[in-house]
Order: C-alpha cells, then structure tokens, then sequence
C-alpha cells in the first residue's frame, strides 16, 4: 500500500503571504528604530544641533522625491502646514531630548503615549468621540508611565515630564496631519516639518555649537537618511494597505528599540521596567484596536 503525500488546500496558507503594505510598514518602524540608535549614539551633541542635521538631510532627501513625483513643494495650506512643523518639531526636540538621557526603550515607550493625546484631542479638533473603555486605557496606560518611573534614579520626574511633553506635541502633529489628509500630498506635508525643524535648528547653533568630531559625521548623516526611508515606507504602507491592517505594526517600534538598547548600549530594563512597558504598550494597543474598530462600524 503506497502513501500518498497530504494534499494541501490552495487557499491554506495564502494568509501567510505579507502584503506589499504590512511589509513597509515593517520597514518603517526598522528604519525609525535605526535612526533612534543614532540619536543615542550623538547623546553627546546638543540636542537641536541633531534636529538640524535630522531635519537638514532629510528636506534635501524630501525636496528630490518631490521634484522625482512633479509635485510642487509649498502647499496651498500655509497655517495648518506651519503647525504641523511647529508641533512636530516640538515633538522632536523633546523626544530627542529623552532618547539622549534616558534608556531607549524606555523613551520610545513613553512617547508611544502619542495615541492617548491624538485621541483626546481630536474630541476638541475633530469632534470625534471616546468610548469609556479608552479612558480605562488612557488612564492604565499613564500608570504604566509612573510604574517605569517607579523608584529609578535615572529617570527624574522633570525628565518623564519631558517625555510626556513629547507624547502630547505628537498628539497635536498628528491631529493637524489628520485634518491635511484630504488637503495635501503626503510628502509636503512631511516636508514642511522637516524645513521647520531644520530653521529651528539652525537657528539653535547661534546659541549652542559642540563641532562634531569625525566619527560623528555618518551618524548624523544617517539619522536623516534612516528618517527619510522610514517616512517613505510609511507612506507607501498607508497608501497601499487599509490603515486599521497597518497601524498597530508600528508598535514593533518598542520592540526594536529594546533589543538595539540592549545589545548596543547595553541597557536591559529593570522586572518593573518591563511591566510598566507592558502596561503602556498593552493599554494603548487596545485603545487603537478600539478606535479602529468603532471607525469600521460607523
């Protein structure tokens, strides 16, 4: 009696298949994780002087994918591009700040709170609504915040005020992004962040200069070009794939920037580190999930 070999449906293991769209999104969350590894790497540099040459790389980058696509670069939105760069270059700066002094991990958790401010303020921007469960979430999600801070020494309460701050610009960033969906091309839209935060910090080097040494030079260069590969992936993803697919991904971000702190700085959190992160990444995916299934329903 021969044995035959099982046969398999066709269909089976079609669902294993990686979309075009998910696989950016992937890419886009390495590329950020990447570029959070440089800004650790320069802790030693201002802060603004990094947002410059962040920003500063990453407009030329942006101005060449602009004139590649034939899309002219000053929008037709004046205000609400400015406040997209005002906010995102707050977010940044105060971001960067964090990364700088504190474990990597641990800043990219707290500003992963990101979503708990765009949610609350697109109740006043976008008149949109909150269910009761998501301010369970928001509320177990800042005590996963205070868990991390515990009883850490490094981490100062002015330091996780920072953090939070950085959290809260995003919020209003994204918010402002929100309200340009329909109004411009998504790549302007990054462009005037990147050429604000590059006036910004600019305008930071009167006040304080650190010239880099040489083996600082590709790390700053990097850190624009990892920033413009993630933008261009994220872009991608959400143009190809149906956001509510996409946008939980990109908390693999934490992911990454624990496993980079740990193998290249050497920075393993603490049994409450790791619960306070836990509880953050947990409360605030299951917010998203929420909004994104209310959306799909409404």
């Amino acid at each position: 009696m021969s044995a035959t070999s099982p046969r398999i449906k066709p269909g089976l293991l079609s669902g294993i298949r990686i979309s075009s769209g998910i696989r950016h999104m992937l890419l886009a969350t390495f590329w950020f994780s990447l570029m959070y590894v440089m800004v650790k790497s320069l802790a030693h540099l201002p802060t603004f002087e990094l947002v410059f040459f962040r920003c500063g790389v990453a407009t030329v980058l942006g101005l060449i994918a602009l004139r590649t696509q034939h899309v002219s670069p000053r929008g037709s939105n004046p205000r609400l591009l400015f406040l997209r760069g005002l906010f995102g270059t707050l977010g940044l700066v105060t971001f960067f700040y964090t990364v700088q002094r504190m474990p990597m991990g641990t800043a990219v958790t707290i500003q992963y709170l990101s979503p708990v401010f765009t949610a609350i303020l697109g109740m006043f921007i976008l008149r949109e609504t909150v269910k009761p469960v998501q301010w369970l979430c928001f509320a177990l999600a800042f005590a996963g915040v205070l868990l991390i801070k515990g009883f850490s020494t490094d981490i100062t309460w002015s330091l996780l005020a920072v953090g939070i701050a950085s959290a809260f610009f995003s919020g209003l960033a994204y918010n402002t992004i929100r309200v340009l969906r329909e109004k411009e091309h998504p790549l302007v839209v990054v462009l005037h962040f990147q050429l604000f935060g590059t006036l910004v910090g600019g305008l930071a080097l009167f006040f304080d200069w650190e010239t880099p040494a040489w083996s600082d030079w590709l790390p700053l260069i990097l850190m624009g070009v990892f920033t413009q590969l993630g933008q261009d992936n994220l872009t991608r993803s959400l143009q190809q794939e149906q956001v509510a697919r996409v946008s939980l991904l990109n908390y693999l971000g934490v992911i990454y920037a624990l496993l980079f702190g740990w193998l290249i700085f050497g920075e393993w959190p603490s049994t409450t580190d790791f619960l306070g992160i836990a509880v953050v990444l947990g409360s605030v995916l299951f917010s998203v999930w929420m909004g994104v299934r209310a959306r799909g329903q409404a």
